[in-house]
Parts: structure tokens; sequence; C-alpha cells
């Protein structure tokens, strides 16, 4: 997911959708505004909570689940016997990195979805 390559394909979807009639425009911006996605928020959920929760924020979720349930299982063997503490904080310690990841590209991540959003809704206006 590069930068400039999200950035480009956002104007171009500005492009297109300045030349849509003022009509379509209306219909267009009603129905994409109930879709588009916050980064603040999604970068919240990320923080706050490891479990996953912002994956379902963005409607992934496959990637939400399988965060979710690994976390589960992490903390259920973080707090279970003596012998699995380690491979539980280690379960957690990965998410804890892969999700800091995401969390520094919240808004990338964020822009990505949202222009999947708007292309969607533009071709289905065209």
């Amino acid at each position: 997911m590069n930068k400039d390559d999200i950035e480009q394909q956002e104007e171009f979807l500005r492009e297109e959708i300045n030349k849509l009639d003022d009509e379509k425009k209306k219909l267009f911006f009603t129905k994409v505004e109930k879709e588009i996605k916050d980064p603040d928020t999604y970068a919240s959920l990320n923080f706050l909570f490891l479990t996953g929760v912002h994956h379902f924020y963005l409607e992934k979720w496959l990637k939400g689940s399988i965060n979710l349930l690994l976390f589960i299982f992490g903390l259920v063997l973080l707090f279970g016997s003596t012998f699995s503490y380690g491979f539980g904080l280690g379960i957690i310690l990965t998410i804890v990195i892969i999700e800091l990841n995401e969390l520094f590209k919240s808004q990338i991540i964020v822009q990505d979805y949202n222009n999947k959003v708007l292309e969607k809704n533009l071709k289905l206006l065209k």
C-alpha cells in the first residue's frame, strides 16, 4: 500500500465525481456519507483494543475474527498454566507489533478503504 498511489487514486476519483451532474452528485454523496470511515476512529479502536475491533470497523470480518481469536487464545495461555505463559505472551506481543504497524498507517489504510467506497459507488452511478 503506497501512500502516493492512494493519493493519486483519490485525486482521480475526485475528478470523476466532479464530472457528475448535480443530481447524481447529490445522490452519490448521500449514499457515500453512510459508508465513509473516519481515520481517527480507526486509530482509536486500534490503539485502545488490540482485539481486532478496528478490522470490524472497516468490515474486514475475517481478519478481525482471527485477530480476536488469537488475542483471546493468548490471554487464556497467559493466565493459564505457568508452562504456557511464555507462549501466550508471545502471541499477544506479536499482535501488538503487527497492530502498531497498522496504527502508524491508519490514515493510509482508511484512505484506501474510503477510495474503494467512492469507486464502488461511482461505478453504480455510471
